[in-house]
């Protein structure tokens, strides 16, 4: 192919009369970071992603100094900053775009030669945010007139990782390449030789089975596959991630993610909510358990313990929907999962794509384009190719190819993920006439959030039953306890795990926890926040955290949690802007379906269309009329399952909570007490 260099006099510098040089110092531009990880990702299962298929956020840079003189002091001319940003917003869409389809064209064919051609973007790409990163840091913006242009400069200020010399950078991106790459290829073998993938073989595999040891032995091997070979490259891509933090001013590499969101009180922030929403995960967590423990009995359930890991339907126990059959509060009531009608009826991917987009075009939003289906990879290939299976939304800043990425299963739990993909590739189409700068959510959680939005509604057994895929509209009080128990398994699961993957990476990258504890601190938050224990013994070889996508791919996780909270709020105000809550249709929240409210798709445009232009309250007030997160549309929606916890879990004499906490199941006995002592 033709050589990719990275030659700097290639590119067309800036008329010669601007004098923007390299600054001396690094001067740090307080602005949203990230090594956020290019594909984009998701939280769910193995499934979800997100988007932050965003290069810049992910590009690193190569130090080489761009040659020109040495500046004779700031710039205040904001004529001239403007003509600066119109220059780089010119130059990143040509090597945005080069870098996404390099990266691209890397994830849906593993190969040494497509990431020879992937780590050259990446330079090219570091070379790029440094020149022009450099130049932005001459501009003094305190007395710009322009909002716009001020916030664009303070953001092209900050280098990301190109603020690591030349061989760190490289040393930085062969990292990620390589931990991304075992996580994906990874396979666990039988002792007969077959062999399964996490997609689909394992995630199946911990879906259905309902074998204690079985499970036993996917989650076992995942881990000893996966985190142990992870394990070795972490503490440098810790090491090199804070390192090009500090070079742009921040703390370390957890306070440059957190700088996305520009709240200064953001982890209290977080914090309550997660403390509102507690009393809901508390009475699930009992109410599981006890179900559990009528299926695998005591030697493997402690009704005042945690639970063992493995038994919740996933790999990492981060949604439980999949053990819904072991947990129905009425198993007599009319059905609520559509899997089995998808397959009787010969759905395809392709088909659940469709459907998600015929969803946003009766609200009025825009379809996605012919090239989408041409170019996207909606199932895992037959070819032999190694492909990165988790799922992703891509924007190759061109303004018309958008694309996914996904080994879709043809199953409602992949209906709802097709859904959420959905959601960034609109949020994609709707700001893509802003400057590249502000090609982002209004925070990375409202990215996450859009398409789960319109789930919502798609799960609800009206719009089930007017899509042909279940049979009755519905079936009373029961059925209703049903769906929320189902919504409960997977939104209310969610809530800890979200909180807690973060809290880990937080103290990681700020010392406080060490190499050392790397594992025992991940089974510390695990069970403080969850209420889960490991169902083997640990140790400090093992490395649980690396055998979640997120953690090797190195995609910031708390954007979940705060997708999954504004998710409700959203819902809650486009339901009444859809009249839900009018003389019309009277109800419950979750009875809500916003399909054809041309009124509610008007608001998610609205606060869509302003991308990273406006700081992210700005946003949430188009859409709900209020500025602030708030955990109460999500209390309020799972209000009537909290109300028949509270009393279910009352006739059964729940302890809530784990107050055994030292307990663990027989399985983790045989090798010795947990917490594994460094063996």
């Amino acid at each position: 192919g033709p050589r990719l260099g990275c030659s700097r006099t290639a590119q067309p510098l800036l008329p010669p009369t601007l004098l923007w040089a390299p600054h001396a110092g690094p001067q740090p531009g307080n602005h949203p970071p990230g090594d956020n990880q290019p594909g984009n990702n998701q939280p769910d299962s193995n499934n979800q992603p997100g988007n932050n298929q965003q290069p810049e956020n992910n590009q690193p840079g190569n130090n080489q100094q761009p040659d020109t003189p040495e500046p004779k002091g700031m710039v205040t001319d904001e004529v001239e900053a403007r003509r600066f940003v119109e220059e780089y917003d010119r130059r990143s869409l040509v090597i945005w775009n080069e870098y996404a389809e390099a990266n691209w064209n890397y994830n849906t064919n593993i190969t040494t030669e497509a990431s020879k051609i992937l780590l050259q973007k990446n330079i090219q790409m570091a070379n790029h945010t440094l020149k022009f990163g450099t130049w932005a840091r001459q501009f003094d913006v305190t007395n710009f007139q322009n909002a716009s242009i001020k916030r664009m400069i303070k953001k092209i200020q900050d280098l990301e990782r190109a603020a690591l010399p030349a061989n760190e950078l490289e040393e930085y991106n062969q990292i990620l390449l390589d931990m991304e790459t075992t996580y994906s290829v990874a396979s666990v073998c039988h002792a007969n030789g077959t062999c399964l993938q996490l997609d689909p073989d394992l995630t199946n595999f911990m879906a259905t089975s309902r074998k204690y040891e079985d499970l036993l032995w996917a989650w076992k091997s995942w881990r000893d596959k996966v985190g142990t070979a992870i394990l070795p490259f972490f503490p440098k891509y810790v090491e090199l991630a804070n390192k090009a933090a500090r070079l742009n001013g921040y703390e370390d590499a957890g306070d440059s993610w957190r700088a996305m969101y520009e709240m200064p009180s953001l982890e209290q922030d977080l914090e309550q909510l997660y403390q509102e929403l507690q009393p809901l995960y508390l009475n699930l967590h009992a109410y599981v358990r006890r179900a559990l423990h009528r299926h695998y009995g005591s030697q493997h359930i402690n009704l005042e313990g945690p639970i063992p890991a493995h038994l919740l339907g996933n790999m990492w126990a981060q949604t439980w929907s999949n053990i819904y059959d072991l947990v129905v509060p009425f198993p007599s009531a009319p059905k609520i999962d559509a899997t089995e009608a998808m397959i009787k009826q010969g759905w395809t991917p392709k088909r659940m794509f469709e459907e998600a987009d015929k969803f946003f075009t009766s609200l009025g939003l825009l379809p996605v384009p012919f090239e989408f289906w041409n170019k996207s990879m909606l199932e895992k290939p037959t070819d032999g190719r190694e492909v990165v299976c988790h799922a992703s939304a891509w924007d190759f800043y061109n303004g018309k190819d958008f694309r996914i990425k996904q080994c879709t299963t043809v199953n409602m739990e992949d209906l709802v993920v097709a859904h959420h993909e959905m959601g960034h590739i609109q949020y994609f189409m709707q700001y893509k006439d802003l400057p590249v700068t502000f090609r982002e959510g209004a925070n990375p959680g409202f990215h996450e959030a859009i398409g789960d939005v319109l789930a919502l509604s798609v799960s609800t057994p009206k719009h089930l039953h007017s899509i042909n895929l279940l049979s009755s509209e519905s079936g009373g009080y029961e059925q209703d306890i049903n769906f929320l128990m189902k919504m409960a398994l997977d939104k209310i699961a969610f809530i800890p795990f979200s909180y807690l993957v973060d809290q880990w990476r937080w103290r990681v990258f700020d010392g406080s926890i060490t190499k050392e504890n790397y594992n025992q601190e991940w089974w510390n938050l695990r069970l403080k926040y969850q209420g889960l224990c490991p169902p083997v013994a640990r140790s400090q070889g093992d490395f649980d955290p690396g055998a979640k996508f997120h953690v090797p791919s190195s995609v910031p996780y708390i954007r979940y949690f705060v997708g999954f909270v504004i998710q409700f709020q959203f819902h809650e105000a486009l339901c009444q802007a859809a009249g839900h809550k009018g003389p019309l249709h009277k109800g419950p929240l979750h009875t809500c379906d916003i399909y054809q409210s041309k009124e509610a798709g008007k608001r998610l445009a609205d606060a869509m269309k302003l991308g990273f232009s406006k700081p992210w309250p700005e946003a949430m007030k188009l859409i709900t009329g209020q500025s602030n997160m708030s955990a109460s549309a999500m209390m309020n929606y799972f209000k009537p399952l909290l109300d028949w916890l509270l009393t279910e879990n009352g006739r059964h004499g729940e302890k809530l909570g784990w107050p055994q906490y030292n307990w663990t199941p027989n399985s983790a006995r045989s090798e010795g007490p947990f917490p594994g002592s460094g063996r």
